[in-house]
């Protein structure tokens, strides 16, 4: 090829690159109009989008990766639950309409700190914690941290000890400096986009897709920067599983714990058996014919772990003489 074709074919791939980038920033600000637009609290040079409704005892939704607050509102939890509870449910950073800046790796534990940080600005003194998936890391590191605010949590499909996987190290790769910058604005959300069927049986396998969770969360997981967030999360897991130093037992407050029998993603049974053993004031649900979006799939079996939680919560709140043990 002489030097004008090889130009050409340069220029050629660079237009390409370009449009696509172009075309991809377009649906990522289309994927967030029309969505349940809550509030902002802005703190540590950041922001966070929440949905907020109900009265009663504080409760925190914390979704997956790749999710955002659709998660509890199409599952109807985010409803249900207000009818009982005051209720927040969060844009983790980089997901939703919650951004994530760069400069530090947002771990659980510094997901943890924000949320706290939140809860604090809002005037919230005492709360529980329900967590998904990646979640699920988020509201334990809480538990952990902030023993006295987080009267109990709800780990719901954790993964509380990742061992080290392929899919993991594969997941992680757009999240490299340059090569995965382009490729999270070009090539990968139209491959979200072509596989996003097969994502969703994975994942809610055995139990069928919910539509309108699979519907609401397409454009939003596509979009580049919700891909540098799920490809940094993925990466964080990895290391976890690489250097595992995960320990729960020093966990004071009651946690429930609910996994479906038949995750496709890991062995959530056997996860939430083994986190069961190391923290004895805790409570599991294995549920059946559920995968990995269990609380889509059964969210009644959430709301009921919610409510024992909250009520050994509220037993803890009142005089030693009258506390009840979990």
């Amino acid at each position: 090829m002489t030097a004008k074709p090889k130009q050409k074919a340069v220029l050629l791939l660079a237009a390409v690159t370009v449009g696509l980038a172009l075309y991809n920033n377009l649906l990522a600000r289309r994927a967030l109009a029309g969505r349940p637009l809550g509030r902002f609290i802005h703190l540590r040079r950041t922001k966070l989008h929440f949905l907020e409704a109900g009265h009663g005892q504080t409760l925190l939704l914390l979704h997956g990766n790749g999710a955002s607050v659709e998660d509890f509102t199409t599952s109807g939890i985010f409803d249900k639950a207000a009818a009982k509870y005051r209720v927040l449910a969060f844009d983790r950073p980089g997901f939703g309409m919650s951004p994530r800046p760069a400069g530090r790796p947002w771990t659980a534990s510094a997901q943890a700190d924000l949320i706290q940080a939140a809860a604090a600005k809002l005037g919230i003194e005492r709360y529980v914690v329900v967590g998904h998936s990646w979640g699920a890391a988020v509201a334990l590191e809480m538990a952990r941290r902030y023993p006295r605010f987080v009267t109990g949590i709800v780990v719901v499909a954790g993964y509380h000890y990742p061992p080290p996987r392929l899919a993991l190290a594969i997941s992680a790769l757009p999240a490299l400096p340059l090569i995965g910058t382009v490729l999270r604005h070009t090539v990968l959300p139209s491959l979200v986009r072509l596989n996003w069927r097969w994502a969703m049986k994975k994942i809610f396998y055995p139990a069928t897709i919910a539509a309108p969770f699979a519907a609401t969360t397409r454009e939003l997981a596509s979009r580049p920067s919700q891909l540098r967030s799920i490809s940094a999360e993925s990466f964080l897991m990895l290391v976890s599983a690489l250097f595992p130093n995960r320990r729960y037992a020093d966990i004071a407050v009651p946690v429930g714990i609910i996994a479906g029998a038949g995750d496709q993603l890991f062995d959530a049974k056997a996860e939430a058996l083994r986190l069961q053993a190391e923290i004895s004031h805790s409570l599991l649900d294995i549920v059946l014919d559920s995968g990995h979006m269990v609380h889509q799939s059964k969210p009644p079996a959430v709301l009921a772990m919610i409510d024992k939680v909250a009520a050994f919560a509220s037993a803890n709140e009142r005089p030693e003489s009258s506390r009840n043990q979990c």
